[in-house]
């Protein structure tokens, strides 16, 4: 009887060792569950991202406005006729 007690005991202590203490224990567990909560969100947001710039390259391939826009607002594009205002604050 006194030695399947200490048997069992010695079970249950490399047990809650390995839980607790041992390689991927409890703490890693969690660590891990955090970690990919964070690149989850970070996933989404690339996602997002990616979705606006495919949008923005079937407009472009479509010959849509968007070269228009892009031309004025990041190359300074002036049309014939048109007069340019910059406002200064």
């Amino acid at each position: 009887m006194k030695a399947t007690t200490v048997l069992l005991v010695t079970l249950l202590a490399s047990t809650q060792y390995a839980l607790w203490i041992g390689d991927k224990n409890v703490f890693d567990l969690l660590k891990l569950s955090n970690t990919s909560k964070l690149l989850q969100q970070e996933n989404a947001l690339l996602l997002k991202r990616n979705q606006k710039l495919l949008a923005e390259v079937i407009d472009l391939k479509n010959g849509g406005e968007t070269i228009e826009t892009l031309a004025r607002y990041e190359l300074g594009l002036i049309k014939p006729n048109e007069t340019f205002y910059q406002i200064v604050d």
